[in-house]
């Protein structure tokens, strides 16, 4: 089956680096027109774009900022006077155990970026499908969103299940407005984003309790977002797709 997007724009929050550029990549050769947000990689953005093709386009945006994560969205419309898909990947895994002093600054900040960010993209998001015939909206959370994570980092399972559950009421609230979405629950994933994890645990720990013989690559989670962005899946609406090598089953 040929999956075809020429046409489409896709925003993709997080894409310079990892599952988020994994997922612009795949997109675009599909042939969709994909925003490239950045945080402060312009540079390596602006290549992704590039190399992506169809009028493709790089925005810087901090999303702990209301004030910017709402301009970034602006801005795509501007430019193309059109979404049809928004890709809520970009997040932060701060190493902050609650019991520490200093958590709460670290889980401020956890939930700006992964969660207030999510919601504020979703709502105008709603709001602009509401307008043009509907869209899709695809939120990237984590298998930690079911099972929980480790002590150190506890306001990122807490964000991502929070993510999982705005997701299911989305879906349910806003289906007759034409708006799709679903989420993409990644176990641990060979990315930059998991080398302090690495670091911390080992790689054996991250790898130990797979039931295949390799890590998730951020491609394997690529594929399932186009799947998801087609149309073809619509009426799995709400849904949440595992993509842990069978490391959590639920």
């Amino acid at each position: 089956m040929t999956i075809d997007l020429t046409g489409s724009v896709v925003l993709v929050t997080g894409a310079s680096r990892g599952i988020g550029e994994a997922i612009a990549r795949s997109l675009g050769n599909c042939g969709a027109t994909v925003v490239v947000h950045y945080f402060n990689n312009q540079k390596k953005a602006e290549v992704i774009a590039r190399e992506i093709g169809n009028g493709s386009i790089a925005l810087g945006a901090d999303l702990s900022s209301p004030i910017a994560t709402r301009k970034l969205f602006k801005q795509t419309i501007a430019k193309f006077h059109r979404l049809d898909v928004l890709v809520n990947n970009a997040a932060i895994a701060i190493n902050s155990p609650l019991i520490k002093d200093e958590w709460l600054g670290d889980w401020d900040e956890t939930m700006a970026v992964n969660l207030r960010a999510v919601a504020l993209l979703s709502r105008l998001s709603i709001m602009h499908f509401k307008e043009t015939g509907g869209g899709r909206i695809i939120n990237v959370t984590s298998r930690a969103a079911f099972r929980g994570d480790t002590a150190e980092y506890m306001a990122y399972a807490a964000s991502k299940g929070a993510v999982m559950n705005l997701t299911k009421s989305i879906a349910k609230n806003f289906g007759k407005d034409g708006v799709k979405c679903f989420a993409l629950a990644p176990g641990f994933v060979n990315t930059d984003m998991a080398k302090p994890f690495i670091e911390l645990y080992g790689e054996d720990y991250t790898t130990a309790d797979l039931a295949l013989n390799v890590a998730t690559q951020p491609t394997d989670v690529a594929g399932f977002a186009v799947f998801l962005a087609s149309g073809l899946a619509d009426h799995a609406t709400g849904t949440s797709i595992d993509i842990n090598a069978g490391s959590y089953l639920h």
